[in-house]
């Protein structure tokens, strides 16, 4: 988590689908036994990703334009990115003495990266560097095609057709 929570207020909550109904009654365990595999009911849903970064204003403009998405709230601390299919939103929180991440050797190690899919490879690769990506000279080798973003982020683009052939 940044270091945002404790310096300013919580921006608004994003709106949350209401949970699916719980079951009717708990199904019984004994003390020392493993919980059901079956029972995927979790008891916490996603409220929003957030990535640490220097410039929230400069992340969520890159991510606005890769993605398409409206901003919601921007200040100079924190930003969040509406998902206009009703899933989670994406927000951007500054962090003082940020570091991005090392990735750019094979054994380079990140903290998360997003993954998405797109229509054609090559051309979203281009406009994404355009926004200001940058593409490392590692790459794993596979159909998906690993881009940094602005702050030092690694997110990767695979084509969609690569999705619906699974």
């Amino acid at each position: 988590m940044s270091d945002l929570a404790s310096e300013a207020p919580a921006p608004a909550a994003p709106s949350v689908p209401s949970a699916p109904a719980a079951p009717s009654a708990p199904s019984p365990q004994t003390a020392g036994s493993a919980p059901d595999p079956q029972d995927d009911s979790g008891f916490a849903r996603l409220a929003m990703v957030t990535i640490d970064c220097a410039d929230p204003v400069a992340l969520a403009a890159f991510y606005g334009e890769l993605l398409g998405w409206e901003t919601r709230h921007v200040d100079e601390r924190f930003a969040i990115l509406d998902n206009p299919e009703g899933g989670s939103p994406l927000g951007f929180g500054r962090v003082s003495g940020y570091r991005p991440e090392p990735w750019t050797e094979p054994d380079g190690s990140k903290h998360f990266h997003l993954d998405f899919y797109v229509d054609d490879l090559e051309e979203s690769t281009a406009k994404a560097l355009a926004l200001g990506a940058t593409e490392p000279g590692y790459q794993h080798g596979r159909t998906l095609r690993v881009l940094i973003d602005p702050a030092g982020h690694p997110f990767g683009l695979a084509p969609l057709e690569q999705a619906i052939g699974q």
